[in-house]
């Protein structure tokens, strides 16, 4: 699992996304982790693509939008990684990292979005 930097955002996104990828080709699958893993991996690489597209916005209302984006896949991938404890309780504390990761993301952007009001 790549080392995540705080101080540069599309960075520490992209390289959550990258975990959350490498995590999710390494997971066993079957008929119930295999729609976890989709959702996981959707939710978990949307984050730093939010987050692209925030930097790039044509307005601040757009970047709000996005930014508000952003936590909303973050608390996602939150909810999928509990998921995937109970189908690989095996992957406990790899997951509790990534989940731990994906909770500061989400965080981050409450506050970006709080103090843009």
């Amino acid at each position: 699992m790549n080392q995540i930097p705080s101080y540069d955002l599309e960075e520490r996104t992209a390289l959550f996304g990258e975990n959350i990828i490498e995590f999710c080709k390494n997971a066993e699958k079957d008929i119930i982790t295999k729609p976890i893993i989709h959702q996981l991996v959707r939710s978990g690489t949307n984050v730093g693509a939010n987050y692209t597209e925030a930097n790039a916005a044509s307005s601040k209302r757009d970047f709000r939008n996005k930014i508000y984006i952003c936590k909303k896949e973050s608390q996602e991938t939150k909810h999928w990684l509990r998921m995937m404890i109970k189908c690989a309780p095996i992957k406990k504390e790899e997951i509790a990292k990534l989940w731990k990761e994906s909770r500061e993301l989400t965080l981050i952007f409450q506050k970006i979005t709080s103090s843009l009001k």
